[in-house]
């Protein structure tokens, strides 16, 4: 079953069923909302309501309670650059301002000169649950989405901790749908292959079966930390080929066009734009001195995510 969260002709979104190319109203503003809800499941695979019109995707949810982060999470990437395998997940987050639709303009920030793309499985959770064992961390999983964790790298390497360089607003595409597990090979273990593209041309390709923490022992960790809700996200970490490891570094600049596709979840696919004044930006704001300095890759780029 796949669900979305669509924009209407009238400026509100609402929850609907894929079908084909039908999109059956599910009676809810979002997918959030209607995870939130008692027997979802059930209730969306039942529902035989009116067909709706799409004026565009909107973020699968588009305002999680927690958007959970995973970094160093491809076993042969970190294999290959000489690495160990780390015992217990890196954490960070990310804020709901930062979520755009799969189809929507990334914002290229006046402020950074180094924004780098992270194609990413997408857990999204669809029961309340603390301290998972492994039945309740399986049966916590709604499904999976495409997301990528574009990130502004001169700010990330600002300080030890990532989150600056993680959540800029308008920056992350999430969709274009949520896909149950059931409908997928692996269930809550999915073995799908996640391919990421900067103007047609592949950067990143992976095996999500490559995890070293998969999508069930994810929850469990996370939610022995804090309670996880319906429409939470995991967004399960990036495969090597981002562009800040490379020689020379490559990053997005306006008009780069970055997609990111996974097996059975669908596609991505946005329009870097720089930032425009009104949006919040200063007319002719350069990087500001740090950032550019920056320029210069400290070695945590290497395992970047």
């Amino acid at each position: 079953m796949k669900l979305a969260t669509i924009r209407t002709a009238d400026g509100r979104t609402r929850a609907v069923r894929v079908d084909g190319d039908a999109l059956v109203d599910l009676g809810a503003a979002d997918v959030g909302e209607l995870l939130a809800r008692p027997g979802w499941a059930e209730r969306a695979a039942r529902a035989g309501g009116d067909a709706v019109e799409s004026a565009g995707f909107a973020p699968v949810v588009p305002r999680p309670g927690k958007i959970v982060c995973i970094g160093l999470n491809y076993r042969k990437h970190i294999l290959e650059m000489g690495r160990e395998l780390p015992r217990y997940p890196t954490l960070f987050a990310k804020y709901a301002e930062a979520l755009i639709g799969a189809y929507d303009e990334i914002l290229l920030p006046p402020e950074s000169g180094q924004v780098d793309w992270e194609a990413e499985l997408a857990v999204v959770i669809g029961g309340r649950v603390r301290r998972a064992g492994e039945a309740e961390a399986e049966a916590a999983i709604a499904g999976f989405a495409v997301l990528n964790d574009v990130t502004m790298r001169d700010w990330q390497y600002r300080s030890p901790v990532w989150l600056q360089g993680k959540t800029w607003e308008a920056s992350t595409p999430f969709g274009p749908y949520l896909v149950t597990p059931d409908d997928l090979p692996g269930g809550t273990r999915p073995s799908l292959t996640l391919t990421g593209y900067v103007d047609g041309a592949v950067v990143q390709r992976a095996d999500t079966s490559d995890l070293v923490f998969d999508p069930v022992a994810l929850v469990r960790y996370v939610s022995t930390i804090v309670t996880l809700n319906p429409g939470d996200v995991i967004a399960t970490g990036t495969p090597g080929g981002v562009g800040h490891a490379r020689e020379p570094a490559r990053y997005l600049t306006d008009g780069s066009v970055l997609a990111t596709e996974i097996t059975g979840l669908g596609r991505a696919e946005s329009k870097a734009v720089a930032e425009r004044p009104g949006a919040g930006a200063k007319a002719g704001v350069e990087p500001d001195a740090e950032s550019k300095a920056s320029a210069e890759k400290p070695a945590a780029a290497e395992g970047a995510s």
